[in-house]
C-alpha cells in the first residue's frame, strides 16, 4: 500500500513536538512492514527538498507561516504522479481541509483541539484563525474516518460535531529500546524535571510559581527545566522575580539522551499544561523509572493511572501542585511505590502495537472507500 501522510512539519524541523513524534514512530514501523510511506510537510532551513527519514520518503515545500496553502497547490501539481491509495491528514491547529480537494481515502489523526486556549499561545488575529478554522472542522471532516490519540480527544470531537462511528482510538506508545524501563539512582538532592517546548499553554509557569512553597519544606530542592519556545523569556523573568535563579536551571533544548539521563536521576516530573493530545512527555518519564504530578486535563489524565504511576490535581491549583510535589519528595516510600507503578504502567505501551492498530484502520478505509 502507498500512504502519503500530510503534515506541517517533520521530526526534524526546529519546532517539532509530540505530534511529529507520533507520526514517525507509527509511520516508520509501518513502512518497515513493506509498505511504500511518504511525507509532505513544510521546508526548514538547512533541510533537502526530499530524503528518506525513518523509512518515509520526506517532501518538503512551502513555508511553515502559508503551508496549508501549499498543500492544495503541490497535490494538483504531482498527487496523480504519486497516485497513493490512502491519503493521511493529521489535523493539527489549521486543518488542511483535504476532503475539499483529495478524492482518494482519507484518513484523519486528531491529537487536540485548542479551542479558546489558543489564545494562551499567540496573539487575537492568529488566535481566531485557529478557532475558526478548527471550527470548521466537524462539517469538511464530516464523512472522513478519524483516529485519536486519546479518549479526551473522541469526547471533544463527538461535542464539535464529528460521528461517533467514524472515531477511532489509538493510543501512543513507547520505544522499550530507548529507555531504561528500570529504576535508576536518583540525584543527591531533591530534583523536580519539567520537560517540553516552552509554549504558554504548557503553563510551566505554574510548577516555578509553586517552588517557593515547596522550598519551605523541602529546603534543598531543585527545578531542571529541559526544553526551549517562545516562553522562555517570560519564564526566565519569572524565576528571576520570584528569587529562585539559584534553584532553577533552564537547559533549552536537550538531546534525547540527556534527556533520559535527567528524567532518570529527578524524583518527580512535572506536566502542568492545560491541554495535550495524550501527554507523551508524561509517559517518557514513567518509561525512566520516575512518576509524575500532572495537571487533571484533557489528554494528560488519559496518559497517567493515578496514584499508580503519578498524581492528578486540578488544572491551575498551584497549592495542590505545591502539596502533591512536597508529598511525593518527603514520602519515600510512596515515590518509589509510584515509581514501580509507572514501570509497569509504562510497559503496556509500545510503538509496535500502536502502529499494528493504525496499520489495520488504514487497511479498513481503502477497503471501504467509495469512489
Amino acid at each position: 500500500m502507498r500512504i502519503l501522510v500530510i503534515n506541517w512539519q517533520d521530526r526534524t524541523h526546529p519546532q517539532a513536538g509530540g505530534a511529529e513524534e507520533h507520526l514517525h514512530e507509527i509511520f516508520g514501523r509501518i513502512a518497515a512492514a513493506g509498505h511504500d510511506v511518504h511525507l509532505l510537510c513544510c521546508s526548514h532551513q538547512g533541510a533537502a527538498e526530499q530524503e528518506s527519514l525513518d523509512g518515509l520518503v520526506v517532501h518538503r515545500g512551502g513555508s511553515r507561516n502559508v503551508f496549508n496553502y501549499y498543500v492544495p497547490w503541490w497535490w494538483k501539481r504531482f498527487g496523480h504522479r504519486l497516485n497513493p491509495d490512502l491519503v493521511v491528514d493529521d489535523i493539527n491547529k489549521i486543518p488542511f481541509f483535504s476532503p475539499l480537494f483529495i478524492r482518494k481515502p482519507i484518513l484523519g489523526i486528531i491529537h487536540h483541539f485548542f479551542g479558546d486556549d489558543i489564545f494562551k499561545e499567540t496573539n487575537v488575529v492568529a488566535g481566531s484563525y485557529v478557532r475558526f478554522c478548527e471550527n470548521l472542522v466537524g462539517r469538511i471532516y464530516r464523512q472522513t474516518p478519524i483516529s485519536v490519540v486519546s479518549e479526551s480527544t473522541r469526547i471533544e470531537c463527538i461535542s464539535r460535531g464529528l460521528p461517533e462511528k467514524n472515531l477511532s482510538v489509538i493510543y501512543n506508545g513507547i520505544d522499550h529500546r530507548r529507555y531504561p524501563m528500570s529504576i535508576s539512582t536518583k540525584a543527591a538532592t531533591p530534583t523536580i524535571v519539567s520537560f517540553g517546548r516552552l509554549k504558554r499553554y504548557k503553563s510551566v509557569d505554574h510548577i516555578i510559581r509553586a517552588l517557593p512553597t515547596i522550598a519551605q519544606t523541602i529546603p534543598d530542592v531543585r527545578l531542571e527545566i529541559l526544553g526551549d519556545g517562545d516562553d522562555r523569556r517570560f519564564l526566565e523573568n519569572l524565576a528571576s522575580e520570584l528569587q529562585l535563579t539559584d534553584r532553577i536551571t533552564f537547559h533549552g533544548f536537550v538531546s534525547k539522551t540527556d534527556k533520559i539521563r535527567w528524567l532518570s536521576r529527578a524524583h518527580i516530573a512535572v506536566n502542568a499544561s492545560v491541554k495535550e493530545g495524550w501527554g507523551i512527555t508524561n509517559l517518557e518519564a514513567n518509561a525512566c523509572g520516575t512518576a509524575v504530578v500532572s495537571a487533571d486535563s484533557p489528554g494528560l489524565r488519559d496518559s497517567v493511572r493515578d496514584g499508580v504511576s503519578g498524581l492528578l490535581y486540578p488544572y491551575g491549583d498551584v497549592n495542590m501542585l505545591s502539596r502533591l510535589v512536597s508529598r511525593v519528595l518527603i514520602d519515600r516510600s510512596e515515590r518509589d511505590r509510584l515509581s514501580e507503578g509507572a514501570l509497569r504502567w509504562a510497559s503496556t505501551f509500545t510503538w509496535e502495537r500502536s502502529a499494528r492498530e493504525m496499520l489495520d484502520l488504514c487497511e479498513r478505509v481503502v477497503s471501504h472507500h467509495t469512489p
